[in-house]
């Protein structure tokens, strides 16, 4: 099934770093499936390094933290219909093998299988005026929309998941130290949801000044700069021990080693942002081994949490909102690529509305 004659817009990553807007066709749907008419979709720093370093072979139409309307449902689709408003997760776990029974559902094959297509090989497709979502994704991996609740809004219920599951593995108490470093997009809703979970010691650090502030706002209870003495500073607050819990929301040099650091003895570290082979770091393995440190991943969205993310993203209180700082159109996107990689001029979320909708 397609749009009868119709060609999109799509944002169609062509190699060697370059994303050209380009007329594909509609995708065609089968038994099972439904053709999106995305409305928005999140610039995610993961899209970024695919791009950048050229991970995955062209072309490819990446975004992944997509909303819009359903107008067009397969054959025997029975959760969805033309005209409802949802957001898709893009990967969707079988539930039955080795990784999915140990809840590593990032590991499993079917989950590493990209459900949602815009064209080619499939990759996110959140950047085209129109997705194909997939029967698995279908029967497990959409979300209706609330009435009240804007696109905009709906596009965070993906990565609010993918924290959640980083905070899940770090199992924090409310009564232990958390340092969140890096206070982007993903650090400051960290930050929101530890506080949210009732942690009341959150630093935060970050080198931008509107970021910091914007942490105190999203829960902080101290948000340092990156550069400052931030050890000198985490143990005043924590008995000279060091933080229970590090979160390494950034990915630069040294990070890696600063959050050792940073952790107290017997800690845990969690590293977020370090998804490229091309980053790395070395470890003292007296720091990990003899003082009983825990150094380990997350990555990506658990379906166990699903409905538990869409229902913080669609409480009107959690300031999702707060973090859009630009709305683009498909054409714009290489300025949404550029405002994400460099900071410096105030940007955080970059929102880009394929159907031409910007907003100031």
């Amino acid at each position: 099934m397609r749009i009868s004659g119709e060609t999109m817009e799509a944002a169609v990553y062509r190699g060697a770093g370059v994303v050209a807007t380009e007329r594909l066709p509609v995708p065609r749907i089968g038994p099972g499936e439904i053709l999106v008419r995305v409305e928005s979709c999140g610039i995610c720093h993961t899209d970024l390094k695919k791009i950048e370093y050229d991970l995955l072979p062209a072309p490819r139409v990446y975004g992944h933290e997509t909303a819009g309307v359903v107008v067009a449902a397969g054959e025997g689709v029975r959760k969805v219909a033309a005209g409802d408003r949802v957001c898709l997760f893009h990967h969707i776990p079988c539930k039955r093998c080795f990784y999915c029974r140990h809840r590593d559902y990032a590991q499993c094959a079917t989950y590493k299988k990209v459900g949602v297509t815009a064209g080619f090989e499939p990759a996110g497709g959140g950047f085209a005026q129109y997705a194909r979502a997939m029967d698995w994704i279908v029967e497990r991996g959409v979300e209706k929309i609330p009435d009240g609740v804007g696109f905009e809004r709906a596009t965070f219920v993906e990565p609010v998941n993918t924290c959640l599951k980083g905070l899940e593995k770090c199992a924090v108490g409310a009564d232990e130290t958390v340092l969140v470093m890096g206070q982007g997009p993903i650090g400051l809703l960290f930050t929101a949801l530890l506080r949210r979970q009732g942690v009341e010691n959150v630093i935060a650090t970050d080198r931008l000044p509107a970021r910091l502030q914007k942490s105190a706002r999203f829960g902080a209870s101290a948000a340092l700069e990156a550069s400052a003495d931030v050890a000198q500073a985490v143990k005043a607050v924590t008995g000279g021990r060091g933080a229970d819990a590090v979160i390494v929301a950034a990915s630069a040099p040294g990070i890696v080693e600063q959050a050792v650091g940073l952790s107290r003895r017997g800690g845990r570290v969690m590293l977020f942002a370090q998804t490229s082979a091309q980053e790395r770091f070395t470890l003292d393995g007296k720091a990990i081994c003899a003082e009983d440190r825990a150094v380990f991943g997350s990555y990506s969205a658990s379906v166990d949490l699903q409905a538990e993310s869409a229902r913080i993203v669609w409480d009107g209180t959690f300031p999702v909102e707060e973090l859009i700082s630009h709305h683009l159109t498909l054409d714009e996107f290489g300025k949404g690529m550029e405002l994400a990689r460099n900071p410096l001029n105030g940007s955080l979320k970059v929102i880009v509305h394929p159907q031409g909708r910007a907003k100031p």
